[in-house]
């Protein structure tokens, strides 16, 4: 958390010290937006139900434009997090936004206009997510997993009309490398964790000295056998428990960064998917008075064919002591097993990451501000578990409305 709210002071610091300036050069335009939302509900006897909350969320943007004759250098900034309290026992403090998107692209202006570009941009998030379910809270994401790096090479149509700028970018040649990576001392620490999930959390919510004892018993024979690499036999334990799976290769399996055995149909596993394919950008940028409007939509669709029959190939190939293997042995894996099926089969060219944002902010008594931001994601190959545990492909999307402090300049 410290580490958060130092990056964001430090944003927010270098950005007061720009607009300071008192003279900046004509080429350099530097503009933005940042600010503090919070919302708290109170209830007492309230006979509609529900609880006690204070929700938090802060938020940094920031652009800044070189341009000068033919040269164009544009960076935008997008950062975000939120925390919310709710006036429970289990899980009172939650995440409820976490976002880092850092974007930069350097243009020739070839005509009015047009610009021979190359872009680069960053996507991950600072801390680590987790499904908030009654029970242990399984992680589902981490710092640079995922992370999305991109750099390509287009052609970038920009034009300025009536306080709005338009930007419109396509490139045939777009590199997108997906990260999973964890280091080998988390990997190693969160690995038991969630293995003994259910046992650290019943540990935690023991209230008499019986429960206690017997909760920290469990947890002690639980923790020798998953020390001995000897598995329990519960749902799920075993599988964490075999050797060469853990948190790792589960965060690889959902971000799909894993390779293919073409032989056996075994998944491969590695700490990133490297891609060459097809990308288009488009970016509305609207400023009427305190009024921002800001739009971008990101499109990324890679150069490959659909993948082999990944079931056909593992139920051809033999286990590991010779015999067969069965229909039966295929449907029994676990759902993290089956991950691996769906970036091989879907992740072709024409089905298309998206990513589109968009950001509405009203100021007003100068330092009040009113703002709505929404986000919306599909990266086919990238598996989502429902509240019944059900894994697909999913469309992820994310609203905010917030009154707060807030500054734009």
């Amino acid at each position: 958390m410290k580490k958060i709210f130092t990056f964001i002071a430090c944003v927010v610091f270098s950005a007061g010290m720009i607009a300071q300036e008192e003279e900046a050069p004509k080429a350099w335009k530097f503009d933005g937006s940042l600010g503090l939302n919070a919302a708290a509900t109170g209830l007492v006897n309230w006979q509609g139900g529900g609880k006690n909350n204070v929700n938090g969320f802060a938020f940094v943007k920031l652009h800044l434009l070189y341009h000068k004759d033919a040269l164009a250098w544009e960076t935008n900034l997008d950062t975000d997090f939120g925390l919310s309290w709710i006036d429970q026992k289990e899980d009172p403090f939650q995440k409820s936004s976490d976002n880092i998107k850092l974007a930069t692209k350097f243009g020739w202006e070839f005509k009015e206009d047009w610009y021979l570009t190359v872009n680069a941009g960053f996507q991950s998030q600072y801390a680590l997510g987790r499904k908030y379910a009654d029970g242990y809270n399984y992680i589902t994401s981490k710092w640079l997993a995922p992370s999305y790096t991109d750099i390509s090479v287009g052609i970038d149509y920009k034009h300025s009309v009536n306080g709005a700028d338009f930007s419109v970018y396509l490139s045939p040649v777009a590199g997108r490398v997906t990260t999973a990576y964890t280091s080998d001392k988390w990997n190693k620490y969160y690995t038991r964790e969630q293995a003994l999930g259910d046992e650290i959390y019943a540990l935690e919510k023991a209230k008499t000295q019986a429960e206690k004892d017997a909760a920290q018993a469990a947890y002690d024979a639980a923790a020798a056998q998953y020390d001995k690499n000897d598995p329990l036999l519960y749902d799920g334990y075993d599988y964490y428990c075999k050797e060469g799976y853990d948190m790792r290769s589960l965060l690889q399996e959902k971000n799909g960064t894993i390779g293919y055995d073409r032989k056996t149909g075994n998944p491969i596993y590695r700490n990133a998917r490297v891609e060459l394919g097809l990308s288009f950008k488009g970016s509305i940028a609207y400023t009427y008075k305190d009024f921002k409007l800001s739009t971008t939509l990101g499109l990324f669709t890679p150069y490959q064919s659909k993948g082999f029959n990944v079931k056909e190939t593992w139920l051809a190939a033999k286990n590991e002591d010779g015999t067969d293997r069965t229909l039966a042995q295929w449907e029994a894996r676990p759902a993290e097993a089956r991950y691996f099926e769906w970036s091989n089969n879907n992740r072709y060219f024409g089905n298309f990451d998206i990513d589109w944002d968009v950001a509405l902010s009203y100021q007003f008594l100068k330092c009040l501000q009113v703002t709505l931001q929404t986000s919306l994601k599909y990266y086919p190959g990238t598996l989502i578990a429902d509240a019944d545990n059900n894994v697909s492909e999913r469309v992820q999307f994310k609203g905010v409305i917030g009154l707060g402090v807030g500054y734009s300049f």
